[in-house]
Formats: structure tokens, sequence, C-alpha cells
């Protein structure tokens, strides 16, 4: 921010005219001297700034935003860096502040831009026109709308990053802001009837069993189920408790989705499938999912640098899971699926807010859309009120 007022003043553009050998009075240079106007300000950094204008209406205009800026302590000129470089420190600040998968993500989406205006480019020189351009050639190149619209939400927040805290960009400069998403048409929510569920169930042993059962009735993410440990577990309260893991001799180091921990219910039925596992657990292994065997794998991948928190805690999990469903004879549907129908369930009974904390949603919007969901039995609903209308006019 400015440690002394932004002022506006004169430019003098020639020297000093002089009559009969001497200077004339300073009274008469503005009328006998050609000058523009100059806003200057300084910086915490001590240095001084200005920026030329042509008339005072512009620099007093330009004197008024910067002194607002001043008020708020933003009004240092933006410190110089490329999108390169850039790209390189958001990897490094982000590390810790958000999940291994969001960072993969923001560097996929700045490679992407980097590549195509090129690395070298000043950030505060990126201009919308860039952003869009660079839309319209993802577009071009195959990618289709939903991935887009993904890219333009990703690239708008790490350019927010870069304006506040970092200080590249001045307020009001994010290429990205005013790029308007992409229309398209959102994809169904695939309802996981009860008898699906059922059908799965008996198809599958003690172990899947179990993971169904909790993915069904308590929603749970497929990493947050399978980063379970028996201490996540209170029998007595039949509930589930979603919480980070610490890397230590027993555990594997794990951040649930936002960093969050959360408490869901869980169903009767779950609890007694938990009950029955925990018989045929060794003693005093933590994980209810992960098998010892498969810790030790874990370990030596990590032993070689060859682990990250993406890697798939249990190998073929979906491809097992396509097997269950192939002979329970179940319609198309995944794992996820049996999440997206918990909270469905939910939100036929539950307060909107409710159902975002159970979800463990950060944005309130991606619970709305599970109130939207049209079940079986909805239809039925419909019809049988189809029905007693036409009935009605039939008697009439």
């Amino acid at each position: 921010m400015a440690i002394e007022k932004v002022g506006v003043y004169r430019k003098w553009l020639e020297p000093v005219p002089k009559k009969k050998g001497k200077p004339i009075p300073k009274s008469e240079w503005p009328k006998r001297r050609r000058y523009c106007w100059i806003v200057r300000w300084y910086g915490t950094n001590g240095k001084k700034y200005g920026k030329l204008f042509k008339t005072r209406k512009e620099a007093d205009r330009y004197a008024i935003k910067l002194q607002n800026r001043v008020c708020l302590g933003k009004a240092d000129k933006p410190k110089k860096v490329t999108l390169h470089e850039f790209r390189l420190e958001h990897e490094q600040i982000m590390k810790g502040q958000v999940a291994y998968g969001t960072i993969q993500e923001h560097m996929r989406a700045l490679k992407f831009f980097e590549n195509y205006i090129g690395g070298s480019i000043v950030l505060s020189k990126i201009q919308p026109r860039y952003a869009e351009a660079f839309i319209a050639h993802r577009l071009a190149s195959g990618c289709c709308p939903s991935t887009v619209n993904k890219d333009i939400g990703t690239l708008r927040r790490i350019f927010n990053l870069a304006i506040e805290p970092r200080g590249y960009l001045i307020e009001g400069k994010n290429p990205f802001a005013k790029i308007k998403k992409r229309k398209t048409t959102e994809n169904e929510i695939r309802y996981v009837e009860i008898e699906e569920y059922r059908a799965l169930a008996n198809e599958s042993d003690l172990w899947w069993n179990t993971l169904i059962s909790i993915a069904y009735g308590s929603g749970l993410r497929r990493n947050e189920i399978l980063h379970l440990t028996w201490t996540n577990i209170d029998f007595e309260n039949q509930q589930i408790h979603v919480s980070p893991k610490k890397e230590t001799a027993e555990t594997v180091e794990w951040e649930p989705k936002d960093h969050e921990k959360r408490i869901v219910p869980m169903a009767d039925e779950t609890a007694q499938l938990l009950a029955n596992l925990q018989v045929q657990a060794k003693e005093g292994f933590p994980y209810i999912f992960i098998s010892p065997k498969r810790l030790e794998k874990i370990r030596e991948r990590q032993k070689v640098g060859n682990w990250t928190s993406r890697s798939e805690v249990i190998n073929n999990l979906r491809k097992n899971f396509i097997a269950i469903r192939y002979r329970a004879n179940v319609a198309k549907c995944t794992l996820h699926d049996l999440r997206r129908s918990a909270i469905t369930n939910w939100a036929q009974k539950l307060p909107i807010q409710v159902v975002q904390q159970l979800a463990g949603h950060s944005d309130i919007s991606t619970t709305r859309k599970y109130y939207l969901t049209v079940r079986s039995e909805d239809i039925v609903s419909a019809n049988k009120v189809l029905n007693d209308i036409f009935a009605k006019v039939k008697a009439d």
C-alpha cells in the first residue's frame, strides 16, 4: 500500500522558455510551456511510481481510483512475474493448502494455458482476449464444453490468487473473470433403487457387502470408505467419523476432500456388517478395508517414491464392482452412484443444510441438485395424480 497520499501534478515536456535571455516567470509556464499530467505515489518499498495522462480530468479519475485502493492497502505496483514462473511457484505454495488432486487439476489447466500463449508472457500482460481465444482453442481441439467449463473455473480461481494475496495483478485484472461458461446439458443423477442395492449385496462377499452398505447408507466417497479405521466407527451411537490420517507406522497419510471432518449416520444393517467384518479382522490392525498385505505394498511403493495420495488404495476396485453388477443383473452404475443415492434419500426428508453437512459438500449448490432428482416412486406418484385427474374428467 502507498505510504503517502496519491498526488496529481503537471509534467513539463520542454525546458523553461526564455524572454530576453531570462526564464519566464512560473506563473506563465502553463500558457507557454507544453505539459501533461502525472499521478504519483509511493509504494511500501519506498519506491516512487507514476503514470502519465493527457488531461487533468483523466489524471484525477485515476488518482481517485488509486486512492481508494490505497485505503484498502492495494496500491503497490504489481510485481513482474512470467506465467511459467507463476505456475512453478503456485505448485509449491498450494502444497498443504488443498488436496493433491486439486493441485494436479490446477497444474493441468495452467500447463494447457501456458502451452497456448507461452510461458514467457508477464502475468500482468495477459488480456481477457487471450483467455477467450484459449477457450475457443480448447473447444476447437475437441474438448467437451463441461471440460472447458472446468478449465474456466479453475483458471479463474488461480488468477484470483494472483491478485490477492500474491499481488501479481491489480484488482479487476483477472483475465478469466468475465469469461462465460458454455451451456451444457446436466447429466441425470443415477439413482440406485433399494431393490438394485439388495441385488448387489446378494452377489457380494462380506468385504464388498460392507463397503456397498456404507456407500449406499452413509453416503461416503470411495476413498473415505477405504481409509476408514476401526477408531472411526462408533458402534454405540451408530455413527461413522470421517477424519484425516497422519503418516505413522500403522497408517498412510490421507486428507478428506476439502480437508473437513464430519460425522455421518449408519444403518443397523451396516453396523452389523461391520461387526461381522471386525470378527475376521487381524487384531490390532487399524484399517477396515486395507489389508495388512496391501499396506505392505503401499509402504514398498512409498520407499521408491512411487506413491501419491492419488494412487489406487485398492487395485481393480472399479473392475471388481462391475463384475458384481453384472452378476446382480443391475443396470450401469458406479460406487459413486451409491453415494449419490444416499444423498438423494436424505434430501427427501432432511433440510438442505443438514444434507450438505452429511454429504461433505463445500458448496450448497452441489447439494441442491439432489433435491431435483426424480426417483421411480416419484414417477409412480405423478402417474397416479394424472390418472386421478383423468378419472375425474370422465366422471364429470
